[in-house]
């Protein structure tokens, strides 16, 4: 009996093993967050609220607030991969009413 628990343990390590290297060796693992962004919203005056109501129901939106400066709102989005993540800005943040223009600056981690 001890003879099955070994292999089986053998391969539960390679596999954990495997999973922490895989966020900097694979560029999409279904799952895993490996793609991350800012993104810098410009809105038509007043219409910030209701942009940011409308950032928070898109579910790779994690964080949405409105701001002051030269961008009125700032958001955090995630994605698998970085396609999504292209794929989350211009079909879904750029395209929102009185959405005037977007500034997307993508994380970078253990740089």
């Amino acid at each position: 009996m001890g003879g099955n628990n070994q292999p089986r343990e053998a391969v539960k390590t390679v596999k954990t093993r495997l999973i922490l290297l895989v966020p900097r060796t694979v560029t999409h693992v279904r799952g895993f967050v490996l793609a991350k962004a800012f993104v810098l919203v410009n809105a038509e005056v007043g219409s910030e609220d209701q942009i940011v109501a409308d950032l928070r129901k898109i579910t790779n939106v994690k964080e949405a607030y409105a701001a002051y400066g030269a961008y009125d709102i700032v958001a955090k989005i995630e994605a698998e991969t970085m396609d999504k993540l292209k794929e989350v800005v211009n079909g879904k943040i750029r395209r929102l009413d009185k959405v005037r223009s977007t500034l997307t600056m993508i994380i970078v981690e253990g740089s």
